[in-house]
């Protein structure tokens, strides 16, 4: 089992790099709201030195697709994760412009999958889980019910790309990885110092509770 790790909510340059020479697939930066909140000229200065082999991910909430696809040109975005309502025809007026990845956002309390997550799952090219706290739309260290969300999800899941996002930190994300063999994992307050400032000792610690799980036995 292979599990390739995003370092989301980068606000400064030093944090990207790091998370890049750390071989990160992916980095984030954050467009919907909260004390991570850049502007895309901002985002382009942060991941500015980032290889081009590194996924670049913007975080949107319920801005216009016309905002979303002008940020995601001044960033540089290969993923545009949508915080917000994630509907078929939403996400279709933002591939007319996008030749990247679009991640709708699951965000749940406890372990139930929503309905329409079939549909979710066609729309997309792959599903982020995060816990569902009213008032924000990640970053706050809440986690998932791994377990019980693994028996819902082991149905339905199919080829569905996961990417599992929720709380994670280096003490519980070997626990979250065994539960849910998700593609990707996905820390941001979870490796921080304050609230955008990524503390590199445990972005490492991060990267390696990854890597020791990912390897095979």
């Amino acid at each position: 089992m292979s599990v390739d790790v995003k370092f989301c909510g980068l606000t400064r340059r030093e944090d990207a790099n790091h998370a890049a020479a750390l071989g990160a697939a992916y980095v984030g930066v954050i467009f919907a709201s909260g004390p991570r909140l850049l502007t895309p000229e901002r985002a382009a200065e942060v991941l500015a030195e980032v290889p081009a082999s590194v996924q670049r991910v913007g975080v949107f909430g319920d801005q216009p697709a016309a905002q979303i696809l002008a940020a995601a040109h001044v960033a540089g975005l290969h993923v545009i994760q949508l915080h917000g309502s994630h509907d078929s025809a939403r996400i279709a007026a933002l591939r007319d412009d996008f030749d990247g990845e679009i991640w709708p956002v699951v965000r749940l309390v406890g372990g139930s999958l929503p309905d329409d997550f079939a549909e979710i799952v066609a729309a997309g090219d792959g599903v982020l889980f995060d816990a569902l706290v009213p008032g924000s739309l990640g970053g706050t260290g809440v986690t998932l019910a791994w377990e019980a969300l693994a028996l819902e999800l082991a149905a339905v899941r199919g080829d569905a790309r996961i990417v599992l996002a929720g709380g994670l930190r280096p003490e519980n994300v070997a626990r979250a990885v065994a539960a849910l063999s998700p593609d990707v994992v996905d820390v941001s307050s979870g490796v921080e110092s304050a609230p955008g400032i990524k503390d590199h000792g445990r972005m490492r610690e991060f990267r390696d509770a990854v890597a020791h799980v990912s390897t095979p036995t």
